[in-house]
Order: structure tokens, then sequence, then C-alpha cells
């Protein structure tokens, strides 16, 4: 482990270098896809990340794995503890399965039946809470004080947004491979730690694109943030069926970084995410659950100029169950 470690420390572009040597070999370099089809509809040249084909099912095993990794051999046996929907989930307790390392995870119990099956399923304990009425954080981080372990946070960690990083790392250099140049990116949001991640990457390789982050109607805290210049909450009033997407304030570290390199965010409704996630299936042939529908989404409704230009997004996960998705498609 590296001693000048600090998960409170923003990270640098190196530290994105260092967690995709870290990676090889573990996780999955994910394809860009395009697509003429949407290239006709949109009039301009799009590029789709597919981390619905990653490890897991979404980008979170590369931050957790990459997080995972930094943590002292002497500290591993006492475990981690993580809280999250379903998609850090799954990836931390697939990271600390690989690492022989015991991992606890808090999840709302109205989570996604298969994120709860399959983190269940890389051997991590459980523990469920009632997000209307307990603070998923304070769950957690009591478990791990009882029990000296290592709390793995979401997003709001410098190891942990350094891993999510990798994925912009390999859009640069895929989209360069492919004699494109960038104009915009999107990327879904939630926390922020994915959208952080890939900023930092794209500043350094491909520093004329305009960034934005996606996020769903009424969970839209990160785009009021960047709007103002400083961290916003929601009112938790909202819904969405974007599960993945729905923390109630972008994080200090994400936010800073967002704050500074990202155009604006945007927002979209969940029918347009619902569409998004039926024209995946048609057209592009790919699973993607609600979350991380949400940039192609926004590309589909026009939110962004796409005319002549070349647009990379991201499909950040396909974790979606039977009954919500056949639901989707039947009605979109």
């Amino acid at each position: 482990m590296n001693d000048s470690f600090d998960p409170d420390q923003e990270p640098k572009f190196a530290d994105i270098e260092a967690a995709s040597r870290r990676l090889a070999g573990r996780a999955v370099f994910t394809p860009l896809l395009e697509s003429p089809a949407l290239n006709a509809r949109c009039g301009g040249r799009i590029l789709l990340k597919a981390e619905t084909l990653q490890r897991t099912g979404s980008f979170k095993f590369r931050g957790a794995y990459n997080r995972l990794s930094l943590i002292p051999e002497s500290e591993r046996a006492a475990g981690v503890v993580a809280f999250s929907s379903g998609n850090h989930a799954q990836g931390v307790a697939a990271a600390a399965q690989l690492y022989g390392i015991p991992a606890t995870i808090v999840m709302p119990a109205d989570a996604p039946a298969i994120k709860v099956e399959n983190t269940r399923g890389y051997g991590a304990e459980i523990v469920l809470y009632d997000r209307n009425s307990e603070d998923r954080a304070a769950v957690a981080g009591a478990i791990a004080e009882e029990r000296g372990a290592t709390l793995v946070r979401p997003f709001d960690d410098s190891g942990i947004i350094a891993g999510q990083g990798t994925c912009g790392l390999e859009i640069v250099a895929q989209a360069a491979a492919m004699d494109a140049k960038l104009d915009a990116f999107l990327v879904c949001c939630g926390g922020g730690g994915l959208s952080a991640g890939c900023a930092l990457a794209l500043h350094e390789g491909a520093p004329q694109a305009e960034l934005y982050t996606v996020e769903p109607e009424g969970f839209d805290d990160t785009a009021r943030s960047l709007s103002v210049g400083e961290r916003q909450s929601i009112d938790g009033k909202g819904r969405s069926f974007c599960d993945a997407l729905l923390s109630p304030q972008p994080g200090e570290l994400t936010f800073a970084i967002n704050h500074r390199l990202y155009t604006r965010g945007l927002v979209v409704s969940d029918a347009e995410v619902a569409a998004a996630m039926a024209y995946a299936f048609r057209v592009l042939k790919l699973i993607v659950e609600p979350g991380g529908a949400a940039a192609l989404a926004a590309i589909l409704a026009g939110r962004v100029e796409l005319a002549g230009r070349t647009v990379a997004a991201t499909l950040s996960g396909g974790n979606v169950d039977a009954e919500l998705y056949s639901r989707v498609l039947r009605d979109s």
C-alpha cells in the first residue's frame, strides 16, 4: 500500500493510471460501441461505453477493487463494510471475495431483488435498513466501528474515484483508436464518483470535450449544485425508478472535481429513461438498468447539441429486475 494514501484527499490523474494497472486482468476492458442507427437518429457520432458488460454488471467494480487494494494487509482480516442500493454493494462484495476479505453490505429493504441476490452470491453479509427512516451511513459506520472494519464509501473516497476514472481513461484511448475527437461526454450521476473520475481522465486526455452529468428528475442535486457553485441537497420528496442515482447530495470530493471540470448538469424524466432502456434493447441489443440509461436518455431526448458532433456517454449498469424490465419494454 502507498503510505501516503488518504481517502479524503482529491485524487490525481496519476492515481487513475495506478488504478488502471491494479485493475488489469481483473476488470473488463469494456467496449466503446457505435451504432449506425443511433448516429443517423442523432445526426452525429455517438459512442457508448458499455459498462453493462463490466464485472458485476456495472462500473462500480472498478472503484471497489481499487479501494480494497489500498487497505493494508494487516487490516484486511477485520473486513469491509459498505452501504449501497446495489451496484456498489456488488462491486465491493466481488472485490472482497477476490481478496478473501469479509464483507458486510448495508442495503435498503426495497433494493432490487437481483442486486440483493447477486451481492449475497459473492459471499457478503447483507444488513437491510429502511431508507425512509434510517441513515444508511450511520448504520454502516456503527457496524464498521464495532468490528474494526474498513468503511468503503460508495463515491466520496479518493480510491473509489480513481478506480471509476479508469472508465474515462479507457474511453479516451478507445476514441483515439477510432479516430474520434470527442466534443462532449455525458455520464450518469448519483453521488458523483464516476463523473469525477472520468472528468479527471478526460481533462487530461480530451480537454476539448464538454462534460455533462445526467440525473433523474427529483434527484438532480448535482445539477442544482453545479448551477449555484456549492453543494445542494434534494428535499427527499422526489420519486424515481433510477435506484442507482438516488443520492441526496453530491460528495465533498466529487463535487469539488465536478464543479471545476463539468459544463453543467442535465436532468431526465423516468419516462425518458424508460424509452432509452427500450431503445437500448430493441436497437442496440443491450440490457441497461434505469440508472445506467440516464445518459442515453439525455441523448435521445436532445438535451445537448448532437448534429455533426462526436459525443460519448456511459451505459453505467445493467442490473435490472426482470419484472421491472418486462414492464418497461411492454409500456415503452
